[in-house]
């Protein structure tokens, strides 16, 4: 199993646009730093900003997290341990509402969007918002009126760029008629990839594809048959080899792949430095 152990790391990626905002292709999911049902604080909040740091040292200039999480104790735990961030794109969300452990709900009136946008920007300590994205489309409410808030909020300067989750490429091409959308944050993975035609237009239109679930919660480091095989022709992790999967798919890609365990963000970060042969590519694409 490769281990990453220096700040190249990540770098090894390559990089990725989000708008004029240059990162790595690797970079961190905050959720799994809160507690359980990504509910409240963790356990150990000097541990999970251990992670953070970690993650920073090793190169990850991209940190991914949403006022959901905790809810809002991720984005806390972030400025705690990352404030001013030094060139760290800190990448936030907003438009589901927390109810207990496990219980998530969209809400995307402009109103509660702009609440939302203001307390992130306060527990964050900042200005302006690099990179603020739409959590979910609420089915009731048209989706031009929660884009257009946040249009307005970037037109105010308290966010630069503007992204989205779980859609559709329907859905893009009508949040494009009214804002610039430079990220699509989905579901997807070398198992789960009901997100290919969304994928495939990202990959066209020069739009971050950010996968959530990279390594499908774990599940993969489990299966058996190719991806076992080619992990150990590269002496690599299951999970690194889905990473690499990832970086391999697409040159928009941008995986977040989330721990809260320092040698496990070190064995992710080391992903970025694996290769797959094109034929390596070929045979986890058809066994998946």
């Amino acid at each position: 199993m490769r281990v990453a152990t220096d700040h190249r790391s990540a770098s090894a990626s390559g990089t990725v646009l989000v708008g004029d905002l240059t990162v790595h292709r690797l970079g961190y999911g905050s959720m799994q730093l809160t507690g359980p049902g990504v509910w409240g604080d963790p356990p150990d909040k000097r541990a999970a900003i251990r992670v953070l740091r970690r993650a920073v040292d090793l190169g990850v200039d991209f940190i991914d997290t949403a006022d959901s999480y905790g809810p809002y104790c991720a984005e806390k735990l972030i400025r705690a341990g990352l404030y001013p961030y030094h060139g760290v794109l800190v990448a936030t969300k907003g438009g589901l509402v927390r109810t207990g452990p496990g219980e998530w709900r969209p809400l995307g009136r402009p109103e509660y969007l702009r609440q939302e946008v203001e307390m992130s920007l306060r527990r964050l300590g900042l200005d302006c918002i690099g990179l603020y994205q739409l959590h979910r489309i609420d089915p009731k409410v048209p989706a031009e009126e929660s884009v257009a808030e946040l249009v307005a909020l970037q037109t105010e300067g308290k966010i630069r760029h503007i992204g989205l989750s779980q859609v559709t490429v329907e859905q893009i091409e009508q949040a494009r008629q009214i804002a610039a959308i430079v990220s699509v944050q989905n579901l997807y993975n070398l198992t789960s990839r009901r997100a290919d035609p969304t994928l495939e237009f990202c990959h066209r239109e020069g739009i971050a594809f950010i996968p959530w679930f990279p390594i499908g919660g774990g599940v993969l480091t489990r299966s058996a048959g190719a991806l076992q095989v080619v992990a150990a022709e590269h002496d690599a992790s299951p999970a690194q080899v889905a990473l690499a999967w990832l970086l391999h798919r697409s040159p928009t890609m941008l995986p977040i792949p989330g721990t809260a365990s320092v040698a496990h963000l070190e064995e992710n970060v080391a992903a970025a430095e694996l290769r797959l042969s094109d034929q390596q590519y070929q045979r986890l694409q058809a066994a998946a």
